[in-house]
């Protein structure tokens, strides 16, 4: 045993520690867990937590559903929300299966092999996630509606912004989880918020993502609220997306560094790789129907192409000064499983320096408003998940990130949810359905 894991055997012990959560994400980036008692915490970190594997969409087959959950002691965190006494504390876990080896669908693990894999280059890739929600009201019987808890626009303070008290707790909460919120705020959408929160490294980031979301539903539904981190919950509204701020150091340096104008030619190698590789990975970062709804309005980029401080683009650099100069892409949305998310864009920005791949010219017009000489030129992003998976499918760079098993089962499962989605005549009421309430 390691000696990490003997430090939270005894602050269990010391601790009042009574249920113990170990947690995973499955391919879709849901997040799942099993309760166990403290008494069985030794085990779990020697021998693994069985679970059925076959019962994960996408996870396994019925002759082959034994996997088994470590919980990774780095990551201990107390739930600020359940009880003080008798308290509930939780870990995120590697996935093995019955012969003790990593299990090829685990997205942290591939999360983490891309990572080594930048380090042996290196590079540090430092992440900030940027997480927009809305905020709706239930019913008399505490069910989610489409009703948004207030009526409030882009940084409007109280009354306007019903919100405010709900995101104090939520940051109040991240805090003592020592997830440091830098600031939070209303969105463009009525009852959409976002709160961002402090660059880590990718792996922390993902986690803490994960994390945010649990916290975000946890304390909303303490409210009588329901929090929907979907891509795009109101048809006529904006929509909400998870924006993926990437910083590379190496040697301690922040290679975006330079100035807002005028960057390194490795910061503009990784910036080119992602560009080039996006079509290839949006499957992954905008992984249901509603996804391609969100794009093309409100902000919401449509076209490969980038520029400095411009929210239409797909990659910004936004104005920022020495080690906060950062390149910002801004299709993804939370209904992404992060691992999966960050490992393909850290790998493509690696791509693009291994490659040396120049940086296009800079598109510094609104692509939202821009007429077709302008955007006639431009790459397209993919405009249904059909076709993103398709692109995914035929696409070895994804094959080589995630490996062949992981890129086939995921394209198995959403197929199929586009199939039924397809089918679906009432395509917002089959959303409700589907998806509305698991996001």
């Amino acid at each position: 045993m390691t000696a990490a894991a003997s430090e939270v055997l005894q602050f269990v012990s010391k601790n009042d520690v009574k249920f113990i959560r170990l947690a995973f994400c499955d391919l879709s980036g849901r997040q799942r867990n099993i309760s166990i008692m403290p008494s069985e915490l030794e085990r779990a970190f020697e021998e693994g937590i069985s679970f059925d594997a076959h019962a994960i969409s996408g996870f396994s087959d019925t002759i082959h559903s034994d996997l088994y959950l470590f919980p990774d002691p780095n990551t201990i965190s107390v739930l600020p929300w359940r009880p003080q006494q008798g308290r509930v504390i939780r870990f995120y876990c590697d996935i093995k299966d019955s012969e003790g080896q990593p299990f090829w669908g685990d997205a942290r693990a591939i999360l983490k092999s891309v990572v080594k894999k930048a380090e042996k280059s290196g590079y540090v890739c430092k992440v900030g996630a940027e997480c927009e929600f809305y905020l709706f009201k239930t019913n008399e019987n505490g069910e989610p509606t489409t009703t948004p808890f207030d009526n409030g626009g882009y940084l409007d303070v109280s009354p306007l912004d019903r919100c405010e008290n709900i995101r104090r707790e939520i940051c109040l909460c991240l805090e003592e989880m020592e997830i440091k919120p830098e600031s939070s705020h209303h969105e463009q959408g009525p009852g959409q918020n976002e709160i961002d929160f402090r660059f880590s490294d990718a792996l922390s980031c993902a986690d803490n993502l994960v994390t945010f979301k649990n916290v975000v539903k946890s304390i909303s539904n303490r409210n009588g609220l329901f929090a929907s981190f979907s891509p795009k919950p109101l048809p006529d509204r904006s929509g909400s997306g998870l924006h993926i701020n990437l910083s590379l150091c190496k040697n301690g340096v922040n290679i975006f560094k330079n100035s807002c104008t005028e960057h390194s030619e490795e910061a503009e190698s990784f910036i080119a790789g992602v560009l080039e590789k996006a079509p290839e990975i949006t499957a992954f970062l905008n992984p249901i129907p509603n996804s391609y709804e969100r794009f093309g309005a409100f902000e919401a980029p449509s076209y490969v192409s980038w520029s400095h401080g411009n929210r239409s683009q797909l990659v910004r650099i936004p104005q920022a000064k020495m080690e906060k100069v950062r390149m910002e892409l801004r299709s993804a949305d939370s209904s992404s499983n992060p691992y999966l998310a960050f490992a393909l864009t850290i790998n493509a920005g690696l791509y693009g320096i291994e490659n040396k791949l120049k940086l296009p010219p800079a598109v510094n017009v609104d692509l939202c408003e821009a007429d077709s000489s302008v955007t006639d030129g431009l790459v397209r992003l993919p405009e249904n998940l059909r076709e993103a998976l398709k692109i995914a499918e035929s696409s070895e760079f994804v094959k080589d990130t995630l490996t062949e098993q992981i890129l086939s089962a995921f394209i198995a499962v959403k197929s199929e949810e586009c199939d039924k989605y397809e089918q679906a005549e009432d395509k917002y009421g089959y959303f409700l359905s589907d998806y509305f309430l698991k996001l």
